[in-house]
């Protein structure tokens, strides 16, 4: 099973290939396997470390079981075990999420992106017991914690961090964004757990703690995962003013969707919306149509994220050829 230190690189963050009928909200069916196929080859082909599938941006939540269980086979059985794959097991109560856990485990992903149950918000001790309980009982599956406060209402404290580095010793990594004390939560999990940043956000914590910043997820490899494969090379390579300037070119790229990014309750409403738009217009793979409830964006929103999609586009076409020999 994988650990902390074998988490390394970029980890792209799949969407999941909608059929043209996936807008119906009474559609069966809906993923588009044979694109799922074409972007996953295509990430690994691009330099991708890992796989994240079946999160936010992935539309986990209002997937059928059906096409739960035919992305989940056709991005394991594509990937082929050529690099790691932690696909999404959240659920809003423990025996669903055991049941796609033995999924995702018979079908050989090496992980799971997994947030606490979502209808009622946990405690500390319950939000503990969740993941201690869920890696006694799947010892062999890596856990990779989705720690969205605001999704999963719950504030992840350094006290839960300090018992999971103690008591579930299969949580190897931790999906974060911006957390409030990095080097306290290094820390605390004593190297056990690695904590990773997104792409806007790791050059941050390489300031911070560079020893321990060995991997980044993005939903923009979505887009094109060329300048993620570069900065990732820099931060090897510690070329702090490679790290600079990629980032600035992320950041320009990402300039049309500031304002909805920095509003945490604009961001929550939009989160998949955006994301999907976004992809589509990059056209680096064809992410297809919204499903239901979640699809609701204004033009204003719809436009900001077309012209960031378009952004991106250059810039996988700049890092095309790897920067540093």
């Amino acid at each position: 099973m994988l650990n902390a230190k074998d988490i390394k690189g970029f980890y792209a963050i799949l969407p999941t290939p909608a059929k043209s009928n996936a807008s119906r909200i009474d559609a069966v069916d809906t993923v588009d396997l044979n694109e799922t196929e074409r972007m996953v080859n295509a990430l690994i082909e691009d330099g991708a470390s890992g796989i994240i599938g079946l999160g936010t941006t992935g539309e986990c939540a209002t997937l059928s079981r059906p096409d739960y269980e035919a992305f989940v086979g056709c991005v394991t059985e594509t990937v082929g075990r050529r690099i790691p794959v932690f696909l999404g097991t959240t659920a809003l109560g423990a025996h669903e999420v055991a049941s796609r856990m033995k999924f995702i485990r018979d079908c050989r992903a090496d992980g799971t992106l997994l947030g606490p149950p979502m209808w009622q918000p946990l405690t500390t001790q319950s939000a503990v017991d969740f993941y201690r309980g869920m890696s006694e009982c799947f010892s062999d599956v890596a856990i990779m914690i989705y720690a969205n406060a605001r999704a999963f209402r719950y504030t992840f404290p350094l006290e839960f961090w300090k018992e999971i580095a103690r008591s579930a010793p299969t949580v190897v990594s931790a999906k974060l964004s911006r957390p409030k004390d990095l080097v306290e939560l290094v820390t605390a999990t004593e190297g056990r757990i690695n904590i990773m940043p997104n792409e806007m956000t790791v050059q941050n914590f390489y300031a911070l703690s560079p020893d321990t910043t060995t991997a980044f997820w993005a939903t923009a490899a979505g887009m094109g995962p060329a300048a993620l494969r570069e900065l990732m090379n820099a931060l090897n390579a510690r070329n702090e003013d490679l790290i600079a300037q990629i980032a600035a070119d992320i950041a320009w790229a990402n300039e049309p969707v500031k304002p909805i990014f920095a509003n945490p309750d604009i961001f929550a409403q939009t989160n998949i919306q955006v994301e999907k738009t976004r992809i589509n217009a990059a056209g680096y793979c064809n992410a297809g149509p919204i499903r239901p409830p979640y699809d609701d964006l204004s033009e204003e929103y719809r436009e900001a994220s077309s012209a960031c999609g378009k952004r991106w586009a250059t810039l996988q076409a700049k890092y095309a050829k790897p920067v540093l020999a």
